[in-house]
């Protein structure tokens, strides 16, 4: 298949590329050859073809860390006073809400959020479930809404001991079984990793039981860290210790590992996380939501910690995280300078698609040749120049998810002119529909 006639646009360290009147020939899921225009349409022109009629022809979106089964959450009214600190969102709304939940409402919950995926350009997804009364085979589930669709995923269900022994060792068995399924290549283009709550619902004793599984089956760990100060407070009840040292204490962090959040570390922490090359990822709306606080980017990124973006669940529209990251930190710093444009897009693509090839072993997130084929042409019209140097804030101020025209995932296209190719939306969001109602009276 060619895609041509467009921008071909790919980030870097050192910036952005842009490579006009360019095509990109695809090969089963793999992109074989990126070249002009003139030149791909004269060889491979007896293909299928997508026209991008000028449109920016960009790699697909990769969110590093996500929750599905939050979706059931939106317009859910809480009963008694609204939760007045983080704590209290957790105990009065998502383990509640995470409760109620069937393997049927974690497979539709995940088909809306890709649903959202595609029609916003992201082809890739690191998720973290729970389901507390549904655990055996939720991951199973999941996978098969992930299938579907056409997109890359990682998976992982969440242990906690806040349920009892039985759902703690129940949640490390789902996450073994699924691992293996993954190593076997049971479950194409998706991958597995252990996870864990938080440092706050986690014992000394669950936390070396998943480290050792770790061991045995190479995972790294997807865990929520220091999100919020009562996660800091209570590893030093515990041991006398900061979250990330307690954690690396027991063998949960590796180069492997996604750290999520990480809102309240410790300079020293942020050296220890460098030293350990675990994955940081940031979830700016998810964090301003729930008023926990502001991450430290910007002393992180000076430290050189492998920090990515993610969105907790808010959304799977990486461009509004993204614009969201962008402001927040020019206000927080009170520094207009704080994370620039050309910082952000490091972030959101080089650094995120090192994580996902860290995670997942996929080669995504760049145009390139023998690069996973997962694109999207973007219908974007500037109406001031735009060049290599300038192209950063043109995307930070002009580009939004409601212009990506196709999406292209494992050579698969999932989306084009708008269209949905893979799904049938009316009736899974009828369906969604049906379900969360379901799952609130039981909350």
């Amino acid at each position: 298949m060619l895609v041509g006639n467009g921008t071909v646009v790919n980030f870097y360290e050192d910036g952005v590329k842009l490579l006009k009147e360019h095509a990109v020939y695809i090969e089963a899921n793999k992109i074989k050859e990126v070249g002009p225009f003139s030149a791909l349409k004269k060889e491979y022109g007896k293909d299928d073809f997508i026209d991008a009629k000028g449109m920016f022809i960009m790699p697909g979106n990769i969110c590093t860390h996500t929750h599905f089964y939050g979706a059931f959450a939106r317009g859910m009214a809480l009963k008694g006073e609204a939760p007045k600190n983080f704590v209290e969102i957790l105990q009065k709304l998502w383990w509640k809400l995470d409760l109620a939940l069937t393997n049927e409402d974690s497979y539709y919950s995940a088909l809306v959020c890709l649903l959202e995926a595609i029609k916003s350009g992201t082809t890739t997804v690191i998720d973290h479930h729970a389901s507390p009364n549904s655990i055996s085979g939720s991951l199973d589930y999941i996978a098969k809404a992930v299938k579907e669709t056409g997109i890359s995923a990682s998976l992982c269900y969440e242990v906690t001991d806040r349920n009892g022994e039985k759902g703690t060792i129940e949640g490390i068995k789902e996450n073994v079984r699924f691992a293996k399924l993954c190593k076997e290549n049971k479950h194409k283009n998706i991958s597995a990793m252990m996870g864990l709550h938080a440092s706050l619902t986690l014992s000394d004793a669950t936390l070396d039981l998943c480290a050792n599984e770790m061991k045995n089956l190479g995972l790294g760990s997807h865990i929520h860290v220091a999100e919020d100060k009562a996660d800091v407070e209570d590893s030093k009840r515990r041991c006398g210790k900061r979250v990330v040292t307690r954690l690396l204490k027991h063998g949960i962090l590796n180069e492997k590992s996604i750290a999520a959040h990480c809102v309240h570390v410790s300079d020293e922490e942020i050296e220890l996380l460098k030293e350990h090359r675990v994955s940081v990822v940031h979830n700016p709306e998810s964090n301003m939501n729930n008023a926990v606080g502001v991450a430290p980017v910007s002393k992180m990124l000076s430290k050189g910690v492998m920090l990515g973006l993610g969105t907790d669940g808010m959304t799977l529209d990486m461009f509004k995280e993204m614009r969201c990251a962008y402001l927040l930190h020019k206000l927080y710093e009170n520094d207009p300078r704080a994370l620039s444009a050309p910082d952000l897009l490091r972030v959101a693509y080089v650094n995120n698609r090192k994580i996902a090839e860290r995670i997942t072993g996929r080669k995504t997130g760049l145009i390139t040749n023998g690069a996973e084929a997962d694109i999207i042409l973007v219908n974007y019209k500037p109406y001031t120049p735009i060049n290599e140097s300038n192209f950063p804030w043109h995307f930070v101020f002009g580009i939004d998810g409601s212009m990506v025209d196709t999406t292209i995932s494992n050579g698969k296209v999932l989306m084009q002119n708008r269209e949905i190719k893979v799904l049938d939306e009316d009736s899974i969001v009828k369906k969604a529909i049906e379900l969360s109602e379901s799952a609130w009276t039981r909350v």
